[in-house]
């Protein structure tokens, strides 16, 4: 019976697909240069959690991504840590048992609470390319995607 459960739980990870992420700090390090993806979310965030599922199980748009572009992935209430991003610190800004990274806060467009999950594609040069708010559903990313890797070449 173990066994079987184990089983069971161990299923539904072999079709989910691996988005590879790095870090602010990285992107400042990196020697080829490829347009750039930050995914901010929050822990607490429904629809993050449904589009993150739903882009694992799509294996072409993994592979499209994980190819062409540097991901971030950035939990915007979570990340405490100082990040130096073009050529600016932001920092956490905390309240009281919560807070929010002042970086989240700078990326979104609603100053005062930012939309999750939201999504801001740069260029190789890291100038703004794309803004989404809200979910992002599979097709539509690698329509927008594979527009971005066109006027990058």
């Amino acid at each position: 019976m173990r066994i079987l459960i184990l089983f069971l739980m161990w299923v539904p990870c072999l079709c989910l697909s691996q988005m590879k992420t790095g870090s602010f700090s990285e992107l400042e390090t990196i020697q080829n240069k490829k347009p750039v993806i930050i995914h901010v979310y929050t822990d607490w965030c429904g629809i993050c959690k449904i589009e993150k599922h739903a882009i694992e199980k799509d294996k072409e748009l993994i592979k499209m991504i994980n190819g062409n572009f540097y991901v971030i992935q950035f939990e915007a209430e979570k990340t405490k840590n100082t990040i130096h991003f073009q050529g600016k610190d932001f920092h956490y800004l905390a309240n009281g048992n919560s807070g929010i990274h002042e970086l989240a806060l700078t990326l979104s467009q609603h100053k005062n609470q930012p939309v999750y999950p939201l999504w801001i594609f740069l260029d190789k040069d890291q100038q703004l390319l794309y803004y989404h708010e809200g979910i992002f559903k599979p097709e539509k990313m690698k329509q927008k995607l594979l527009e971005i890797s066109a006027s990058n070449q």
